[in-house]
């Protein structure tokens, strides 16, 4: 029992330098570090360049977006009664550019 015990003394004897050692990087190096780290958290985000929207423009894509996309029900409707109307298809393009110009102000 004697044996046992001096056993397990010895091993958590020699075992606990190795336990405390968790950072093996000298002191300098650690508080160069941590200096590092409070310094990029004092630096504030980088500043993000500001819009520059034409407001009229964009305003009037919309409305432009808006009126042609009110003529697509009843151009349904005359497919729905057998008929196809010729300019729908210009009509689907223009919405789509639209669409995508617009996108594009607002989303750089």
């Amino acid at each position: 029992m004697k044996l046992v015990a001096c056993t397990l003394f010895f091993v958590l004897f020699t075992a606990s330098p190795v336990l405390t050692q968790t950072d093996p990087r000298s002191p300098g190096v650690r508080q160069g570090e941590q200096a590092q780290a409070q310094a990029e958290k004092d630096i504030p985000p980088p500043i993000q360049p500001r819009l520059h929207l034409d407001l009229a423009k964009l305003r009037q894509d919309a409305d432009e977006l808006a009126r042609i996309a009110q003529t697509i029900p009843p151009d349904v409707a005359s497919i729905q009664r057998g008929l196809l109307p010729k300019d729908m298809s210009e009509k689907l393009k223009q919405i789509e550019k639209l669409s995508k110009r617009l996108r594009s102000q607002i989303n750089p």
